[in-house]
C-alpha cells in the first residue's frame, strides 16, 4: 500500500507539473498547426506566419530589427523554396546577456507547437571539455555504446512533424570545445551527422538551427556606451550603430571559430542592449506570464502606473537584461503576493468565490501590497 500511494501521488505530481507548464504555454491565439491560409504553394509546412510574428511581436521586447529578420527567414522556410540538401536556415544570435536570444527560440518553437520545450536544446557548456565531445558526436569505435550510436541529439524533435520544421538551439557556441565545433560543419554543409562509429546518422534536413554567443557583449556595451565627438560628427562617422555593431561580432566570431565554420551559417544576427524604455513593456510580458500560472488558482493581478514604474526602476540593470527584471518581480511582487495568498483570509476568500478573484497592486513606502478589486 505505501508504494501504491508513492506512485499515486508521483502521477499526481507530474499531472500537476503538465498542467503548469500547459498553463505557461497558454496564449489567446488559433493554435500555429495546421490553421495556416490556403496557398498555391506546395509546401509541407502549414505553420502560420501571422501567428509566429504575433508571437514574436509580444513577447520579445526592444529587438524589432532582428524580430524582422527572423520572420523574413521563417517566410523563406514556410514556402518552402531552401536547398534540399541543407538546414532549413541556420541562425546565429549574438549579443548580450538577457536580451532575448534563447527566449526567442522559445517563443518560436510555444507558437508552432503550443509548447516552448518543443525543440532540441544543446547546452554548450556542457561540452566545453573535448573528452565530453563523444556525448555529441557518439563514442568512437571499440569504446563503450558506440553500436548504438547514442548522443545527447533528439532525432525525433530535430525532424520535426509532417508539416512543422525540427527547431534546434545549440546554446551559448562559444563554449563548446573544438571538436564539437568542427562535427557542425558536415550539419551546416549537408545537413546530416553522422556518428563516429557509423552506425547511425542524424538528419537536421528538416530542422531550423538556431545558436546563441554572448561573444563580443563587452565591446558592444562600449559601443552603445560611446556619444560621437565633433569630429566623428564631421566625419559622418555617427551612423548606423548596428552595422558597426555587425562588424564587432563578425571580428569576435572569427577570432574564436574558424572562417570555414562563420562561413557555412546562413544568418548571424545581433541583439540590442535592452534600454531603460523598454522595462515597462517587459513588466507587462512578465505580469502576463504571471498572471497565466495564477490562473489554476482562479486569481490574476493587476497593477497601476506606480507599481510598473517602481518594477521597471528596481529590474533595470544593463548588464543582465530582462532575468534583472525577473529577478526585480519575484521580489518585490510575487514574493509579497505568495504572503498574502497564504494568510487563512485570503485563501477562504478565494476558495468561497466561485470564480477568478483579482486582484490589484498598489505602491507603499513598505513595498507592494495587495487588495481585492
Amino acid at each position: 500500500m505505501p508504494f501504491m500511494t508513492d506512485r499515486l501521488q508521483a502521477v499526481q505530481r507530474e499531472e500537476q507539473l503538465k498542467s503548469a507548464l500547459a498553463a505557461e504555454n497558454t496564449r489567446d491565439i488559433t493554435h500555429a498547426n495546421g490553421n495556416a491560409k490556403a496557398s498555391f504553394l506546395n509546401s509541407r509546412f502549414s505553420f502560420d506566419m501571422a501567428v509566429v510574428e504575433r508571437e514574436l511581436r509580444d513577447s520579445i521586447i526592444g529587438q524589432d530589427s532582428a524580430i524582422d529578420e527572423v520572420l523574413e527567414i521563417l517566410k523563406v522556410v514556410r514556402a518552402d523554396i531552401g536547398d534540399p540538401r541543407k538546414p532549413l536556415a541556420s541562425l546565429l544570435f549574438c549579443g548580450p546577456t538577457g536580451v532575448g536570444k534563447t527566449e526567442t527560440v522559445r517563443t518560436i518553437a510555444r507558437a508552432l507547437y503550443g509548447d516552448a520545450d518543443a525543440m532540441c536544446r544543446i547546452d554548450m557548456n556542457t561540452l566545453a571539455q573535448e573528452h565530453y565531445a563523444a556525448s555529441f558526436t557518439g563514442a568512437p569505435p571499440g569504446y563503450v555504446g558506440s553500436k548504438e550510436g547514442t548522443t545527447i541529439l533528439d532525432q525525433e524533435k530535430i525532424e520535426g512533424t509532417r508539416n512543422l520544421p525540427g527547431i534546434v538551439l545549440f546554446d551559448e557556441l562559444e563554449k563548446a570545445s573544438n571538436e564539437v565545433v568542427l562535427a557542425l560543419l558536415n550539419v551546416f554543409d549537408n545537413g546530416l551527422l553522422t556518428v563516429a562509429s557509423g552506425e547511425r546518422t542524424y538528419s537536421f534536413r528538416n530542422a531550423i538551427i538556431f545558436m546563441s554567443s554572448n561573444l563580443g557583449a563587452r565591446d558592444l556595451m562600449a559601443l552603445n556606451d560611446e556619444r560621437p565627438g565633433l569630429l566623428a560628427i564631421l566625419k559622418g562617422q555617427t551612423g548606423d550603430r548596428r552595422t558597426r555593431a555587425q562588424d564587432i561580432v563578425m571580428k569576435c566570431l572569427l577570432e574564436r571559430f574558424p572562417p570555414e565554420f562563420v562561413n557555412r551559417i546562413d544568418h548571424v544576427d545581433t541583439f540590442n542592449w535592452l534600454g531603460r524604455e523598454t522595462m515597462p513593456d517587459l513588466v507587462d510580458v512578465e505580469l502576463d506570464r504571471l498572471n497565466r500560472r495564477l490562473a489554476k488558482h482562479d486569481v490574476s493581478i493587476t497593477i497601476n502606473d506606480a507599481v510598473r514604474d517602481f518594477l521597471s526602476e528596481q529590474g533595470y540593470d544593463k548588464r543582465f537584461g530582462a532575468r534583472g527584471l525577473r529577478r526585480a518581480m519575484r521580489r518585490h511582487l510575487e514574493f509579497p503576493l505568495a504572503t498574502f495568498l497564504l494568510e487563512p483570509g485570503t485563501k477562504m476568500g478565494i476558495s468561497d468565490s466561485g470564480g477568478t478573484i483579482t486582484l490589484a497592486a498598489e505602491r507603499r513606502d513598505d513595498g507592494i501590497v495587495f487588495g481585492y478589486v
